[in-house]
């Protein structure tokens, strides 16, 4: 595909597992992020999230929303809504087919064009004169054990088609490298690392100085699926379920066992919990909370599902996360008219339950490193983004390697897109192109 040759304008959209941003440079040179229209205001953040229910006034009788705006259709509403968000995380997935939405069936691309529709009406007028020069970012390394890169650029190119527009991607931690670059006037090797939702993506590149003839060069990358969904689950399954009966026991004749864990099954995702208010499934719970040797925790639970109490518990786990990005000791609270638990928590209690992660992650540094063929003290900045870049361990491990006067951060959320908007002002933007198959 041929590059994007003296355009006056270009967008970059920064397609997340939990949030999308798009940023479009104007004739001036400058990059600017889009502002999105919300149920409260406006915001440049848009939630990667979709909302549907049956309605006969609509084409096909399904009606549907995105963004914040889906968020509040199935809080109002979530008996009769269907209700998908991280639907990223199955683009490199070859056993999903499809989702059901009432009697239809859709495809990820499907999905996807259904998104970027409304991101883009929810735009207002800033992108209905959508500039000619598309450029998207796409993970290192897709969420799954065994991700297929080249069927999920087949997705995202049905997906983005829906725009019109030739489509660039360009690795996620890339675009926010070419956004820092903008703060340097020295020649210097940068190391971006990328926390989203779903992926930790890593790149690494050589900037020269300003006004060479080639600015920015790649020099590796590497990712794994482990970001802010996995640490936001730790905190679920070890402190929240624990009081919902996780873990606890039942009696059944003369026997003691253990609470069968498929009970807590569908609180890895909040939008899952409402589709278990069903009276087969809160007869079990009730016969449970009956036979159990601590029959408060069962209690506990059958609230959350029955009262639809899973986005708010997830707002929790949330704030919580984000105090103890700040604080050495946090404190879990959810309040409701139906069900209230807390807890105290302590920095070193969450960083223990991400331990395993985090040395993951730790490897995939080293991973990039290795890609690039470079030696620690060769990277002369590190800038970290995306909003777990934010917690202290996380930080650490880059520390630990670099040394804290490398490190840099800012814009968690919104560089990838500014930076990719600028990529696709780049006369060597043929170079930043992602290859179609992963080679790490």
């Amino acid at each position: 595909m041929p590059a994007c040759m003296a355009v006056p304008r270009s967008v970059g959209i920064d397609f997340g597992t939990t949030n999308s941003v798009i940023a479009q440079v104007a004739e001036n040179g400058t990059a600017d992020l889009v502002e999105f229209a919300a149920p409260d205001g406006t915001d440049s953040v848009f939630r990667s999230a979709l909302c549907f229910w049956q309605d006969d006034a609509v084409r096909a009788g399904l009606a549907h929303e995105a963004g914040p705006w889906a968020i509040a259709e199935f809080l109002d509403f979530p008996q009769g809504s269907r209700f998908i968000q991280s639907f990223k995380s199955v683009a490199a997935n070859r056993t999903f087919e499809h989702a059901s939405l009432f009697e239809k069936r859709l495809r990820f691309e499907e999905l996807g064009q259904l998104f970027l529709t409304h991101l883009l009406a929810h735009s207002g007028e800033a992108l209905q004169d959508l500039p000619e020069c598309v450029v998207v970012g796409r993970p290192v390394r897709y969420v799954g054990s065994r991700p297929d890169p080249l069927l999920a650029r087949e997705r995202y190119d049905a997906m983005f088609s829906v725009l019109g527009r030739p489509v660039h991607y360009v690795y996620e931690p890339m675009g926010a490298a070419y956004s820092f670059v903008s703060r340097l006037s020295d020649p210097a090797t940068l190391l971006v690392a990328d926390f989203g939702g779903g992926t930790s993506d890593f790149s690494i590149v050589r900037v020269e100085e300003p006004g060479s003839a080639r600015r920015c060069v790649p020099l590796g990358s590497a990712g794994i699926g482990i970001a802010g969904d996995r640490f936001d689950n730790r905190i679920m399954d070890h402190l929240v379920l624990p009081m919902l009966g996780k873990g606890g026991t039942y009696r059944s004749f003369d026997k003691v066992l253990e609470i069968p864990a498929g009970h807590f099954n569908d609180f890895g995702d909040w939008s899952r919990l409402a589709l278990m208010r069903n009276r087969r499934t809160l007869d079990q719970l009730a016969r449970l909370q009956r036979s159990a040797t601590d029959p408060a925790t069962i209690g506990r639970m059958i609230a959350v599902v029955e009262q639809e109490l899973g986005y708010g518990l997830y707002e929790a786990v949330g704030r919580l996360k984000r105090t103890l990005s700040s604080e050495d000791h946090g404190i879990f609270r959810f309040e409701s008219p139906d069900l209230e638990i807390g807890a105290e928590v302590s920095r070193r209690d969450f960083e223990r339950w991400i331990e395993p992660d985090l040395q993951r992650i730790g490897e995939t540094i080293d991973a990039v490193m290795a890609n690039a063929r470079l030696q620690t003290d060769q990277i002369d900045h590190v800038f970290l983004t995306g909003g777990s870049s934010l917690i202290p361990a996380v930080r650490k491990l880059f520390e630990h390697r670099f040394g804290a006067n490398r490190i840099a951060s800012g814009n968690e959320l919104t560089s990838i897109a500014h930076g990719l908007a600028l990529i696709g002002q780049a006369p060597d933007l043929q170079d930043w192109i992602a290859p179609e198959e992963d080679h790490v």
